[in-house]
């Protein structure tokens, strides 16, 4: 397969004042992303609020953001669903709609809560990536409890249809550790940032973008800063990184997606409510966040 390379948008999913989805918001939305000249898109992701999705919702948003992207005629833009779970017997089922829907990969982020063995993992991955869609493995501690380290992604990486990771352990350190150890033995292996602030970095030390937050509300500048490192000029690259820096610490002064929607509603663009438990951000955070756009040129 070839390799995975740009600025993916982690969607946020759109509701109305009383908590329903609003589908006419995330096409909306996704023409914003699309003429903005963003890589590729991810639905049903941690931003989408998909633990209080149901599955009627998550089918649908899939279906509009493929059909979007599909009749995309400028260039082709991939489509990377959501397809995690703690239970490996539904991120199977989950990836099996993802390849029914004719999506291009599945992310599938390490099992939560349950904090399985190293083993428990291995074969959590190996299961999913028998459905035969592509895969890329989502490594978040912060959210799971359980940091999957280089030794166990270099085995992992050895299973069919594994196609990279979104990086968001945060440490450097072990992004420099699986460029090192997973691409030479998969050269296709796509390592791609999942901390907005450390696509510089990551990039710099030879990775290959960025699955964004940031993009919701960014795409052109998070693609453009991409894309300089892409070719190796990292002295734009740098200079957007820094324009971007202040927004990019603000979208996560509370937990994500409750930043990142009220930027957007900020912004005039679709985004709406939070289902519980999560809440609308503190007045204190909305000045923080409305200062930081200002600085980051993005209102």
């Amino acid at each position: 397969m070839a390799k995975l390379q740009g600025a993916f948008t982690a969607l946020i999913t759109p509701m109305s004042a009383g908590g329903e989805v609003d589908y006419d918001g995330f096409r909306r939305l996704l023409g914003f992303q699309l003429e903005s000249g963003i890589d590729g898109v991810l639905p049903l992701g941690t931003t989408g609020e998909t633990p209080t999705l149901t599955d009627d919702e998550e089918g649908a948003l899939a279906k509009i953001a493929l059909e979007a992207c599909r009749a995309y005629g400028k260039r082709a833009v991939p489509v990377i669903l959501g397809a995690g779970s703690n239970s490996t017997r539904d991120s199977v089922r989950y990836a099996e709609r993802a390849a029914k829907l004719g999506a291009d990969y599945a992310l599938v982020v390490t099992p939560y809560y349950n904090k399985p063995s190293d083993e428990g993992v291995f074969q959590h991955f190996k299961a999913v990536s028998a459905v035969g869609i592509p895969i890329i493995i989502y490594n978040i501690a912060g959210r799971t409890g359980k940091n999957i380290s280089t030794p166990l992604l270099r085995r992992i990486s050895d299973l069919p249809n594994i196609a990279g990771v979104k990086e968001a352990s945060g440490s450097i350190v072990q992004i420099m550790e699986v460029i090192e150890t997973v691409v030479p033995a998969h050269p296709d292996f796509a390592v791609l940032s999942g901390d907005d602030a450390l696509t510089l970095p990551l990039m710099g030390a030879g990775g290959d973008g960025i699955i964004s937050v940031v993009s919701n509300l960014a795409p052109a500048e998070i693609t453009a800063l991409v894309a300089a490192a892409l070719k190796g000029d990292f002295a734009a690259a740098r200079r957007l990184h820094y324009k971007l820096l202040p927004f990019m610490r603000a979208a996560f002064i509370e937990t994500n997606p409750c930043p990142i929607k009220f930027a957007l509603a900020r912004k005039g663009l679709p985004s709406g409510a939070l289902r519980l438990p999560l809440v609308p951000v503190s007045k204190a955070s909305e000045e923080i966040i409305t200062d930081a756009m200002r600085q980051s040129g993005l209102l």
